[in-house]
């Protein structure tokens, strides 16, 4: 028994041409997905990320190599033999009608339906549970056409688990939501994972989100792919080398990227608190230089009878402000 739901041997991606030749994206790949796990698949955009997601859901040939699902190579699968063992949810949410929620849901139990497509109790338990295990037995009854973005996202996501596949590929699942439902989703998604037992792969921009909730992220590159925990991939400076483009950073100590701004005169914020960490972003954001040391001016939060205000010090002299964005006002009218 192999230790994956997922594993590709020396897999090969890309797009085969009669005339030009084949477009490689990617070259040998050995990659394995566990039950359990959620793992994240970055990289920037045209590296090849929706492909390698068609590639490992049979929706698009590999050049070479093979794609094995709990060990038997996807290939000899038929199609509904392949739609029991895994599932996948799209960049795109379905167009409103007058489908409701729970009937969207439903058409996840067709590869375990009848030619007609008619459901059994047992298939309605599944479609039940999917809408449970999402939260939104509250959706089942509206139709689509009533439903938000983010509402029709959580119901595709449902319809993948009512197929009962062990395997789950998401591209892009966040792509049109704001963030509080990306952060549910993604929330969801590793929910699902440890609960219901599921291998899911998901395809996102949403670094933050990958950091915070994935157990392993698979960093698609030009020429290779890094795989590790996302920590890991931080700290041996994986994240910021993939990403790198002119004048923006991977910030190992912020955990996001950053840009390069000139940097000019040099500034002092006293304090390890909450305030003195967003005061030095908003400088460095100006164009400071933060330093350790004494500079051309220095920022300290205090408080007098309980009021808690910035401290300025510049050119010799002082002043008090309440708001970050007043002190950033006084020093642009000090240097103005």
């Amino acid at each position: 028994m192999t230790a994956y739901a997922l594993e590709t041997r020396a897999l090969t991606i890309g797009y085969r041409r009669r005339r030009q030749g084949d477009v490689v994206l990617a070259r040998e790949l050995d990659l394995g997905l566990q039950k359990g796990k959620l793992v994240g698949l970055l990289g920037p955009n045209g590296v090849g990320k929706s492909t390698l997601l068609r590639t490992l859901a049979g929706m698009q040939k590999a050049l070479a190599g093979r794609i094995l699902l709990g060990g038997q190579d996807l290939a000899t699968l038929s199609p509904g033999a392949l739609a029991r063992r895994l599932s996948m949810v799209l960049t795109a949410a379905p167009q409103p009608n007058m489908m409701n929620g729970y009937a969207l849901v439903a058409l996840g139990r067709h590869p375990h339906s009848d030619w007609l497509g008619r459901l059994t109790t047992e298939d309605h338990k599944a479609v039940a549970w999917a809408i449970s295990a999402v939260s939104a037995d509250d959706l089942a009854a509206n139709p689509l056409a009533e439903l938000s973005d983010g509402q029709r996202q959580k119901l595709m996501i449902a319809r993948a688990l009512a197929q009962e596949a062990d395997i789950m590929l998401l591209d892009e699942p966040t792509a049109y939501l704001d963030l509080p439902r990306r952060v549910e989703t993604m929330q969801l998604l590793k929910r699902l994972a440890r609960k219901a037992e599921r291998a899911i792969l998901v395809s996102t921009h949403d670094l933050d989100l990958a950091l915070r909730n994935c157990d392993q992220l698979w960093l698609m590159r030009q020429d290779d792919m890094a795989i590790g925990a996302p920590e890991d991939l931080v700290l041996q400076g994986q994240l910021g080398e993939t990403f790198s483009a002119a004048g923006i950073n991977f910030d190992e100590r912020l955990g996001a990227f950053v840009l390069d701004s000139p940097r000019g005169r040099r500034a002092k914020v006293s304090g390890d608190g909450t305030e003195a960490m967003w005061m030095r972003r908003a400088l460095e954001r100006s164009g400071y230089n933060i330093c350790e040391e004494s500079g051309e001016l220095e920022v300290t939060r205090r408080s007098r009878g309980g009021a808690p205000f910035w401290h300025l010090r510049m050119n010799g002299r002082a002043s008090e402000h309440l708001t970050v964005e007043a002190v950033l006002e006084a020093l642009e009218s000090e240097w103005s």
